[in-house]
């Protein structure tokens, strides 16, 4: 029999197809078994147009069956089939797919989606085979043909019979060599595992015998081998099924299914659009955080499917970096796929897709904080710190989508309320939208430079994460109120009470201040009369962008970029302790040195800054009794 030869472009294909497109050799058996679909959708759409064909959806279904002892795998289904001229058409030139042209022969036409475009899927066989083998017999023939290859050498095509109609593919599977092991391919288990992989939501059945152990008939403890076919494929997945018919277990349930977590999700989003781009989609918002979440280890992403077969694991492309917290599948016939279907052109409909998830996630977690207050609170406790990364990152370029979904604890309220509450709240005569930063809520309650602010009856946000002071430097504004640290310079607080006093004292303690600043010279920019602090000594307060909170968080990574917030020591002048300070500076100056470098070291510890010398500090505090 006459060996027929690939064309050359193809027998360069085949062989670079074999060795360079796929990246994982499971992927033949999904390749193979969306041809099969292809195939039954065919004549599923043949019946639509022709009265003397009746589609039985019954008679239509898809076998594997592995031979051990052969080193056979065989994969059968009850399409269309094909005659000499498609085997010779479809099979002896690669990359021309009959998938492909089908679907273009019938484009006005609705109620079929075909899965292969490429005409390569099927070469993807050659993987795991050393030889290939098609029988098939084409609807309306009786002559069935025998298609043959062992690779790049060719092809050869002879008459055969077959009893129905439809196609069997039989590959030989390669031996086992150092590096791979096919026998993989042969073991039911496997088999079965890929299938559920790729292939779950093929429309039809998908079946193989499986093997099980059973009581022997008429015994009490003898067992037997025993073999029964079933069917190993879902075929109508949930997100094809109307809203109305799915509750929350089963979304709940399928959830658990995929493994996106071992939590339950929060909420769920099922969305089914048809538009400028055709898909649907499950999202899930999860109750807790992945224990990888914050490695490298961590892979973001979506489940990415093409009609119902997997295309990818995880498609990092659907979604941003601040919602990577979200599971969940999606599943189009709309996208552009590249050549073994393992990976997406960046084209529209991708970039559609992605953007529209943004907004149905932002809409399903504002619907959540608006109605399911204690569960958005849940969520936020595992998640509001990758929001707040979000606003942060890319220069703040996000801020717009993340500002409203933030959540800070009230010095009021004593819980966590949105921006948007803080301004509802906030008095008329209020500039800022004022905030204090610390390690916990106890330390920031504790901090002297918190006084004034709630002396006036404003309301402050507690910023706990090390990220929130960086965040809020790129909102920078919310509704129009800017933000401002309790611990800046100038609060914006009118004091016309004891104005003219202040001023006075200011003058009189001008030297004192003076003669300070030069003893702090290079920790401090200056010291000064306090017009915030009440009942404590002193404080410091910044002067400049970067706060000393920023600071310690800056200088606490590991390249330690020796960042400084330009302090300003503020001292309450009608303290107890600045009497004694400035008594001290008229009668001993030794004493008024010592003083000072007390109050500063007092104001370093109050913030939580490291003491520069703490054998010196408590050598001060012996000093002062004894």
């Amino acid at each position: 029999m006459e060996k027929k030869q690939f064309q050359a472009e193809s027998k360069r294909l085949l062989e670079m197809m074999i060795n360079s497109i796929y990246t994982q050799k499971e992927i033949f058996l999904r390749e193979l078994i969306s041809n099969a679909s292809d195939a039954i959708d065919k004549i599923y759409y043949k019946a639509l147009t022709d009265d003397t064909l009746v589609f039985d959806k019954e008679n239509y279904f898809i076998k594997v069956t592995a031979n051990k002892d052969a080193r056979t795998l065989t994969i059968r289904d009850t399409g269309i089939g094909m005659n000499q001229e498609d085997l010779e058409s479809h099979l002896g030139v690669i990359a021309k797919s009959g998938s492909l042209a089908f679907k273009k022969d019938n484009e006005a036409q609705e109620g079929h989606n075909i899965i292969g475009q490429f005409g390569v899927g099927f070469y993807s066989a050659f993987m795991v085979a050393d030889t290939v083998t098609v029988i098939s017999r084409a609807l309306g023939n009786h002559q069935a043909y025998k298609w043959e290859s062992t690779g790049a050498e060719g092809y050869t095509i002879e008459p055969w019979t077959k009893d129905e109609v439809g196609t069997e593919i039989i590959l030989n599977i390669k031996e086992n060599t150092e590096d791979e092991s096919y026998d993989e391919y042969l073991e039911e288990y496997r088999l079965r595992s890929i299938i559920k992989k790729y292939s779950d939501f093929i429309r039809y059945p998908i079946k193989m015998d499986v093997s099980s152990r059973k009581l022997k008939e008429g015994t009490e403890d003898v067992y037997e081998d025993a073999s029964e076919e079933q069917q190993l494929n879902s075929m109508v997945p949930i997100w094809r099924k109307n809203k109305s018919e799915l509750t929350n277990e089963d979304y709940e349930k399928f959830y658990a299914e995929k493994h996106y977590g071992f939590d339950k999700p929060l909420k769920h989003i099922h969305v089914s659009a048809d538009g400028a781009v055709v898909y649907q989609a499950i999202l899930y918002v999860p109750e807790s955080m992945p224990f990888d979440y914050y490695s490298k280890e961590y892979e973001k992403g979506l489940e990415l499917y093409a009609n119902g077969v997997l295309i990818m694991n995880k498609c990092g492309d659907l979604l941003p970096d601040y919602f990577s917290f979200v599971k969940g599948m999606v599943d189009s016939e709309s996208l552009s796929l590249n050549i073994s279907r393992e990976m997406l052109q960046h084209d529209r409909q991708l970039k559609l897709i992605a953007k529209n998830i943004q907004s149905k996630i932002k809409s399903a977690l504002l619907s959540m904080l608006k109605d399911e207050r204690e569960q958005y609170e849940t969520f936020y406790k595992a998640f509001g710190r990758q929001l707040k990364f979000g606003v942060y990152s890319d220069y703040g370029m996000n801020k717009d989508v993340l500002q409203d979904l933030l959540l800070f604890t009230s010095s009021k309220e004593k819980k966590l309320i949105t921006l948007d509450e803080y301004v509802s709240n906030m008095p008329e005569d209020q500039k800022y939208i004022y905030y204090a930063s610390g390690e916990s809520n106890e330390r920031i309650e504790k901090l002297p430079q918190t006084e004034m602010v709630s002396d006036k009856g404003y309301e402050i946000l507690y910023f706990t994460d090390d990220i929130d002071e960086f965040a809020i430097k790129m909102i920078m504004k919310y509704k129009d109120k800017e933000f401002k640290s309790v611990s800046s310079g100038d609060l914006g607080i009118e004091q016309d009470e004891n104005k003219d006093e202040s001023e006075s004292e200011s003058a009189e303690q001008k030297e004192l201040f003076e003669h300070m600043t030069t003893l702090l010279a290079g920790k401090v920019s200056k010291v000064k009369a306090s017009k915030r602090l009440r009942s404590h000594p002193v404080c410091l307060s910044t002067d400049g962008e970067v706060t000393i909170e920023m600071e310690k968080i800056l200088n606490a990574m590991p390249n330690n970029p020796n960042v400084k917030a330009e302090k300003v020591l503020e001292i309450n002048v009608n303290h107890p302790v600045f009497t004694s300070l400035k008594n001290a500076y008229a009668a001993d100056k030794e004493k008024a040195n010592l003083y000072t470098a007390l109050l500063y070291n007092q104001a370093l510890l109050i913030e939580g800054l490291p003491l520069q010398d703490p054998v010196e500090f408590t050598n001060d505090i012996c000093k002062i009794m004894v």
